[in-house]
């Protein structure tokens, strides 16, 4: 599954971090400029670019939609 999301706020990079550690399954989150990072490595989500939107990836539809909700 894939979602693109507008990631504005250091809390939300908190939110998403918190909610990946959460499940097993690997989540990531992809920017603009081919940039990858796993959604549980808060280090990993401050070196991507969020001057645009970025895509979170996953096999676990049920762990992308709980980011989703977290973000808003």
């Amino acid at each position: 599954m894939i979602k693109t999301v507008v990631v504005k706020e250091m809390n939300q990079i908190r939110n998403i971090v918190g909610v990946a550690n959460r499940y097993e399954d690997e989540i990531g989150v992809h920017d603009a400029e081919g940039a990858i990072a796993d959604a549980k490595s808060i280090l990993g989500l401050m070196s991507l670019d969020y001057t645009r939107p970025v895509r979170l990836v996953s096999e676990n539809a049920h762990g992308i939609e709980d980011i989703l909700r977290a973000l808003n």
